[in-house]
């Protein structure tokens, strides 16, 4: 490793510990050229998952990206953020259980929407309309009849 203050690559490990739930390991490192301490973190290479697009086009999966979509699909909802990051949590310890390297938006999109509809039905019927691009009214009442006829049932 090299110092940060005198660009010398011998130093020593005076300690280390684990930090976010053992993902992380940190470690405070002594110089030995300079005697000055730094700390170094060590985390696993990962190859990224990727989403594959309608269109065929291929992407790095994004956690924030996926919240960001959440948060505006509960907008002005009573919706506790913690369930939103339950959601976003449960996708993507689907993406690490698959030997898939790549999932489908659309298998994304149908489990979040499984989620969703258990949640919040306005929330729901908000990601739908833009998950499943609603071009016009009827389309929306479809969704709308699709649900409470669920509701019903149930």
């Amino acid at each position: 490793m090299k110092c940060p203050f005198c660009s010398g690559v011998h130093d020593r490990v005076v300690d280390s510990r684990e930090s976010r739930e053992g993902e992380v390991i940190r470690r405070r490192r002594e110089c030995l050229a300079c005697g000055r301490r730094f700390t170094s973190y060590e985390t696993i290479e990962e190859i990224p998952y990727m989403v594959v697009k309608n269109d065929g086009r291929r992407e790095a999966f994004d956690r924030k990206k996926l919240r960001a979509g959440l948060v505006k699909a509960c907008e002005k909802r009573p919706v506790p953020p913690a369930r939103l990051d339950a959601i976003v949590d449960e996708v993507e310890t689907r993406l690490h259980d698959t030997e898939e390297r790549e999932i489908a938006t659309r298998e994304v999109g149908a489990l979040v929407m499984e989620r969703l509809r258990e949640l919040d039905k306005v929330a729901y019927v908000r990601f739908a309309s833009v998950y499943r691009k609603f071009e016009d009214v009827d389309e929306f009442l479809h969704e709308l009849k699709d649900l409470i006829g669920r509701a019903e049932k149930a």
